[in-house]
């Protein structure tokens, strides 16, 4: 007689009750970080809005501020895939771009949904790092991250040759870091009432300042359809409620 066949241990179906209950814990951290802020939020109050055991919430996240870090790499992205950011298909698309005026509007589009994401969180981490020194170090960490990859979008104007060759490299980087800073995003959107679409078609004229030859037509942004729910695009979620 031969011996038994074993049987292979299949673990997906753990694997995906995990990430489900990973997700929910980011989700209920999110919406008591944005209603409450972040100083006043426990993980206590998080586990019982996720409706999470308190150890396990422990053991996936090991603190506050690494469950606010997950919180914000979600938010960026918009999904919980490992993917770095710069690495995320539109990015790439964007900077394969040849053409200057596609690639100026397709990042326009990036800045725009980056922001509907993300704006928010990254104003209750700005308001959280005044007081708090965890917030205040992953803030400094954010902004240097986003510092370098916003120098890429001028690394891949140059590529094509359609930077301004009045401008080098690191004053244009400044610029393309101010014009996509959540503060200038914030201002427009919550203080003056912009809606998405007039901040995404400001984002792409204002960069194409940047442009060797800045009045070669780009075309305008398409409007994006209301999200289920949502009164079409009038604000991102900052007003309620953030790398390019």
């Amino acid at each position: 007689m031969g011996e038994p066949v074993k049987r292979r241990y299949d673990n997906s179906r753990r694997q995906a009750q995990v990430r489900a209950t990973r997700l929910r814990v980011i989700e209920a951290a999110k919406r008591l970080f944005t209603d409450n802020g972040y100083p006043a939020t426990t993980i206590e109050t998080i586990a019982e809005a996720a409706d999470v055991p308190l150890p396990t919430v422990y053991r996936m996240f090991g603190s506050k501020r690494a469950l606010l870090a997950a919180v914000l790499d979600t938010s960026f992205g918009g999904d919980d895939q490992p993917i770095a950011f710069g690495d995320r298909p539109a990015i790439r698309a964007a900077r394969a771009e040849t053409d200057p005026a596609t690639m100026v509007t397709a990042f326009a589009r990036i800045a725009r949904e980056f922001m509907d994401r993300s704006s928010a969180i990254l104003h209750v981490l700005a308001t959280a790092a005044q007081i708090d020194p965890d917030a205040a170090g992953l803030l400094a960490e954010i902004r240097r991250q986003r510092h370098t990859g916003q120098s890429r979008i001028v690394t891949a104007l140059d590529a094509t040759g359609a930077l301004d060759p009045g401008l080098d490299k690191t004053e244009a980087t400044d610029i393309v870091y101010a014009l996509l800073s959540p503060d200038v995003h914030r201002i427009l959107t919550v203080e003056r009432g912009w809606d998405a679409d007039r901040y995404e078609r400001w984002i792409a004229r204002s960069l194409r300042t940047l442009l060797r030859n800045p009045s070669a037509p780009v075309s305008e942004p398409q409007e994006q359809a209301p999200r289920p729910g949502k009164p079409g695009n009038s604000r991102p979620a900052a007003a309620k409620r953030t790398r390019s």
